[in-house]
């Protein structure tokens, strides 16, 4: 009974770090909307929305927004792309590890990943809350390249206390519009009610209004 037991706690384990099934997309970078998004054309040119899994890079006036992006737009516009990927976020992202082939090597298959490269550069944050999308061995790849930029102090890591997106977003937002525009995506916490949710949405978007919105783009 025990063996049986820990065989079941065994197979817990390995279903609870195992990533989700993947499907796999490919298409040309058309655009690179900051440092952990890029809008790709597939082959029925069809265009899709990708954030790039396990990373988080700056966003809008945050300091290295720029540099971030600049350095994701260097390595992936207008290069073709391979996109693994087995969900979608709550903005109707797809969320997915993006490969491509290397820079000296155009014609090799698609095996330098984006998001990886943006941790070497120290252009982004490995994002431990969506690790789930990731196999184990690139969870370890991905907190080691965060972890040899941070030590190297290169890129936002130059900053002595760099400040992650989501904690920025709940600086630079009153605590009950973060609430309502972003539950938490490990407890999954509902939204207010409807009533509660038009009340909002009409506040925010009256002409002149001084509240900003605040969304993970």
């Amino acid at each position: 009974m025990l063996t049986i037991i820990r065989c079941l706690l065994v197979i817990g384990l390995l279903l609870a770090t195992a990533p989700l099934r993947a499907d796999t997309l490919a298409g040309r970078v058309v655009a690179v909307t900051d440092g952990d998004t890029i809008t790709i054309r597939d082959g029925g040119r069809n265009r899709h929305r990708i954030w790039l899994a396990g990373i988080d890079a700056p966003k809008s006036k945050q300091p290295f927004a720029q540099a971030s992006k600049q350095h994701l737009s260097q390595l992936v516009s207008d290069k073709d792309v391979s996109i693994e990927w087995s969900s979608r976020d709550r903005y109707g992202r797809i969320i997915g590890k993006v490969t491509l082939a290397a820079p000296d090597c155009p014609g090799c298959m698609p095996t330098l990943d984006a998001g990886l490269a943006q941790l070497e550069a120290g252009m982004a944050w490995w994002d431990r809350d969506y690790r789930r999308q990731q196999s184990l061995e690139d969870q370890g790849r991905y907190e080691y390249a965060e972890f040899d930029a941070r030590m190297k102090r290169i890129g936002l890591w130059q900053d002595p206390a760099p400040v992650p997106p989501a904690e920025w977003r709940k600086r630079e937002t009153p605590s009950w519009i973060t609430r309502w525009r972003d539950p938490s995506p490990s407890t999954g916490v509902a939204n207010p009610s409807r009533k509660a949710q038009g009340t909002m949405a009409r506040v925010m978007s009256t002409p002149g209004s001084t509240l900003a919105t605040t969304s993970r783009n």
